[in-house]
């Protein structure tokens, strides 16, 4: 069958690295063909990478309970995980609370906009109905003051392994799936090596 004339925009393909897929950050951001890299960090205060996962998909949530599971054959299950709401998964907090597991994650926005976004804040919107039970208990399970002060401990334990990693170690670009599972391997042993080092130091 010969192609069509006329391809619909949505269809798509990087001929250099067909693996990848066009993601962005967010509504904000540009789109880059890219892959998805995810890390699991200790935030007890090694700040160590525990576990890795790469997905070329621009959704978190698919490889969520996947990445923590297999920690079961390295360093072992953790009790608790933090996550923000682009993990929320019905059947991913399913998975790990059956394995004993309890999931912390942000159930919408935590903040209308980033406090240091000097344009004008968006016209507020409706807040979003929540009726899944699983999303009202998590919604519940963060209200205690106790809570919200171990979920603060996620934004300041990997967003600053993610900006060591890209910033500091200078790693930004990497392609095809197989090769960038592996990069993104070594690049967490890299990262986890100068993490021990600096500790060590007198």
């Amino acid at each position: 069958m010969p192609p069509d004339d006329d391809p619909p925009p949505a269809r798509q393909s990087n001929l250099t690295d067909p693996d990848s897929a066009l993601m962005r950050r967010s509504d904000a951001h540009e789109y880059r063909q890219a892959y998805n890299a995810q890390a699991v960090v200790c935030a007890v205060g090694a700040q160590l990478i525990l576990a890795t996962g790469i997905t070329a998909s621009p959704a978190d949530a698919p490889g969520f309970a996947g990445t923590i599971l297999a920690m079961e054959k390295t360093v072992g299950l953790p009790h608790i995980v933090l996550a923000d709401t682009g993990f929320a998964s019905g059947p991913a907090v399913a998975e790990l609370q059956k394995r004993g597991i309890e999931p912390l994650l942000a159930i919408g926005r935590t903040q209308p906009y980033r406090p240091y976004d000097f344009r004008p804040p968006p016209k507020p919107k409706a807040a979003r109905r929540i009726t899944e039970p699983w999303r009202i208990a998590m919604k519940a399970r963060l209200e205690p003051d106790d809570a919200k002060a171990l979920y603060k401990k996620r934004k300041q334990t990997v967003e600053s392994v993610f900006g060591i990693i890209k910033s500091v170690l200078g790693f930004l670009r990497l392609r095809d799936l197989q090769n960038v599972a592996t990069e993104w391997t070594l690049i967490a042993l890299a990262y986890n090596c100068r993490r021990i080092t600096r500790q060590q130091a007198p």
